[in-house]
């Protein structure tokens, strides 16, 4: 809307949005002297970043400098030439350089400030083997944090992935513990993790990790350093004046209104569109046109994207997300079952005795790629044969293997029964009843169970890449992830392309600022986040591949707005 009113609030800066982009650059303003208001439309804080695993994807970052593990901005650039490519000004080669110079600045940024990060050593980048890719990885998480130390504040913080599994331990520890029955080692990782769950809770401590934990010390920081944060705040609308973004209209919990003037400039952090359904519809393309298969914030739905485009803002790669292929029931229902138990199917890419195929019984990609890649290779390839849904097809030693809870082999009779898991004496009559061609696949298994013995896979090269390596069963060989299919009783469940947000929206550049179709920067609007297209393009990096970008181009900025007004104020002296 154009400006014709008085205002309710000055401030200098409005980030809409409470997830880790928009704390980050709440901080970093408030470290050059500014004013800052937080708007969260949810009675909830944190976005999509409290639901995350937490990883922050950052190169050259000081805890890798700290460790010894090689890398430098050139290196990194290197790596995004290789796997990104050309795909536009999203990610254009100054915005990649912002993003690898200003990530480790960030990282040192939260350590002055007292936030605890580990790096996530041996945590491969997603294309290690690229050049310029990291075997050792780039990805810090967060400590585990406990929330008693935001007062009144902690029933506010958005539950993360801790509050689903009942756990309290880093990403890696959690991806370890998966293989407690499998190695020494692992079996280790799990009862330190369980101890330190155990005794949070004995000693009265209110503890998340991953994602929550990283949201909880940012908005403890920002709620002390008399960061105004408003909850149940929509934003309405974009207030603008001669061209330029002044302010904005936001919404409260009574129906009212309130009109805030942002003296510096306006962040949109708000995240993407997945939940949107018309949205997803208009630029879903060749990929998903449905929210149905969505497992986004539940308030990634759009509208602040909206009033950027209704401002002039430029957008990229509306038909693109953040995948991740999960099990669904036949009919592509996501499952309503304990996370805690599914979350096995999610990991079952990388364990031995598991493929995944189309409809003809065929593999058509390495089922232990990257989640983005793999959902993208399910719709290209369903153009040739049905691969959405495809079939993650297992056998009973793969079962007695893996974890469907805490006991290893558990399979639970009530997926059995509501037809979540199909279960056969051959592998002819699963494919019966998955609708495979019973041909295609006891061709495949047999061609695949060739590989596995030899371990090496000739067709996809699972298991050769240090990603694969990390993931895969500690205790088995020659290949960690490769093992036949051939011990009956037999099972397959469906794998549909959801996602955890949209990673295409508005263009901005190299300073976060928001471009016009002709690149022009619209004055006063910046933004991080899914609310921008990806600085990463169709690619996912390395764990932590959103998180990483949408921190730092939030710190990004609000040290380009502190210039600026520091710019202004001089001007006008």
């Amino acid at each position: 809307m154009t400006d014709t009113g008085e205002w309710d609030l000055t401030t200098d800066v409005v980030v809409v949005g409470s997830g880790g982009g928009g704390l980050c650059a709440a901080l970093a303003a408030r470290s050059h002297g500014l004013d800052v208001l937080v708007a969260e439309k949810a009675e909830v804080v944190g976005g999509s970043t409290a639901m995350s695993g937490g990883g922050m994807w950052i190169p050259d970052n000081p805890l890798m400098r700290a460790a010894g593990a090689p890398d430098s901005a050139d290196r990194a650039l290197t790596y995004f030439e290789a796997v990104v490519g050309d795909v536009g000004p999203a990610s254009s080669p100054e915005r990649r350089r912002s993003y690898v110079e200003n990530g480790p600045r960030l990282v040192s940024f939260l350590q002055d400030l007292g936030v605890p990060f580990r790096f996530a050593d041996g945590y491969a980048d997603y294309y290690s083997g690229a050049p310029g890719g990291s075997e050792r990885g780039r990805t810090i998480e967060a400590h585990p944090y406990d929330t008693r130390a935001l007062g009144d504040w902690a029933p506010r913080l958005r539950p993360g992935m801790s509050t689903g599994l009942g756990l309290i331990g880093f990403g890696t520890e959690l991806s370890a513990m998966t293989y407690y029955n499998r190695h020494p080692r692992n079996l280790a990782v799990a009862a330190r993790v369980w101890l330190r769950t155990r005794l949070a809770k004995l000693r009265g401590r209110r503890m998340v990790a991953n994602g929550a934990a990283l949201v909880g010390r940012l908005l403890e920081l920002a709620l002390a350093q008399d960061v105004q944060v408003r909850t149940q705040a929509p934003l309405r609308e974009l207030v603008v004046a001669d061209g330029a973004v002044v302010g904005v209209v936001l919404g409260g919990e009574d129906g009212g209104s309130t009109r805030v003037r942002a003296r510096g400039g306006v962040l949109l952090a708000a995240g993407g569109f997945s939940r949107n359904a018309e949205l997803r519809a208009t630029y879903g393309g060749s990929q998903a046109r449905s929210a149905q298969w969505s497992i986004a914030n539940p308030g990634d739905t759009g509208e602040v994207l909206l009033q950027a485009m209704a401002a002039g803002a430029a957008t990229d790669l509306m038909d693109e997300a953040i995948w991740l292929p999960m099990a669904c029931l036949p009919d592509g229902r996501l499952p309503a079952y304990p996370s805690r138990q599914t979350s096995a199917f999610g990991r079952a890419r990388w364990r031995p005795g598991s493929i995944i195929v189309d409809a003809a019984g065929r593999r058509f990609a390495n089922e232990a790629v990257s989640t983005s890649e793999l959902a993208q290779r399910m719709f290209a390839h369903d153009a040739e044969s049905r691969s959405v849904p495809a079939w993650l097809v297992f056998d009973d030693a793969f079962r007695r293997r893996c974890l469907f809870g805490a006991v290893p082999g558990r399979l639970p009779q009530k997926w059995l029964d509501d037809g979540f898991v199909q279960r056969a004496g051959s592998l002819a009559e699963l494919a019966r009843l998955c609708g495979i061609d019973p041909d295609g696949l006891a061709e495949t298994c047999r061609r695949f169970n060739g590989f596995a013995r030899d371990g090496v896979d000739a067709d996809f090269s699972r298991g050769e890449s240090a990603y694969d390596r990390f993931m895969g069963d500690p205790r088995h060989g020659p290949n960690n992830c490769l093992a036949p299919v051939e011990r009956g009783p037999f099972y397959a469940v469906a794998v549909y392309p959801c996602d955890v947000g949209t990673c295409g929206g508005v263009l901005t550049d190299a300073d976060a600022r928001v471009l016009t179709a002709d690149g022009v920067p619209i004055p006063g609007l910046f933004a991080t986040g899914n609310t921008t297209a990806s600085v990463q393009g169709r690619a996912y990096l390395g764990a932590g591949g959103s998180i990483g970008p949408t921190c730092t181009f939030g710190y990004v900025a609000a040290n380009t707005i502190a210039a600026q007004r520091a710019e202004t104020t001089s001007a006008a002296s």
